[in-house]
């Protein structure tokens, strides 16, 4: 509930029309443990989550993956949080998993250890984001401002509402790089437009204007 005094905790007194200083609302900083990712909670409840890796269009790490999960585990619980927006920082949303940084060990899925471990750190890692996105009692939001591919594309799809500028653009991606579909992209986007769509769009990864997104019901 906004509140109209500036004093109100304070003893303060009331704010006066042509009063200089303004009430500035100060949002709640959850740690996330990634330079790479940041979480806030303002002061009507919405709760913040942007993946902030511009340079790389927030190519997904296995850091922002850690910090996207704890922190969606402590707003769930959260009684001051009301919704969750998912956002992408510098004009993208986000590019999927960091193909290119999975040499290196930096990636989504980074090959260390063996192909089983692998394989039940991803599952673990779906159930904590993508997952937790798409059951949470409380509004989850994809707020897209540009591309949404691969894991990327899953993410906002495990949100209750996509909202997104006419600009950005959405594709699966995963055929591309010889991989299956992820992080939940694949039931999702068959309870929104149907299996034989659904198996195109995977199949034929082409890009999907806003246009055509919002016809197939892709987004909101």
């Amino acid at each position: 509930r906004k509140r109209n005094t500036v004093g109100d905790h304070t003893g303060a007194a009331p704010h006066r029309s042509g009063d200089t200083d303004t009430r500035i609302e100060q949002a709640r900083r959850i740690d996330t443990g990634s330079d790479h990712l940041t979480t806030e909670v303002d002061d009507h409840g919405v709760a913040v989550i942007t993946m902030n890796r511009p340079d790389r269009r927030n190519a997904l790490t296995t850091d922002m993956l850690s910090g996207l999960a704890s922190s969606l585990a402590e707003l769930e619980l959260a009684g001051d949080v009301r919704c969750v927006v998912l956002t992408g920082a510098g004009g993208a949303f986000c590019a999927g998993g960091d193909v290119k940084g999975f040499a290196e060990g930096g990636g989504a899925a980074s090959g260390q250890g063996s192909w089983d471990e692998g394989v039940h750190q991803q599952r673990l890692s779906h159930k904590s984001t993508s997952g937790v996105l798409f059951n949470m009692p409380k509004p989850t939001v994809a707020a897209i401002g540009g591309a949404a591919a691969g894991a990327g594309l899953s993410l906002a799809l495990a949100c209750d509402i996509r909202i997104a500028l006419d600009t950005a653009v959405m594709t699966t991606a995963f055929a591309r790089v010889g991989l299956a579909g992820d992080y939940g992209g694949t039931w999702f986007l068959t309870q929104l437009v149907g299996p034989a769509k659904a198996k195109e769009l995977y199949f034929m990864p082409e890009r999907l204007d806003m246009s055509t997104a919002l016809d197939l019901g892709i987004v909101n």
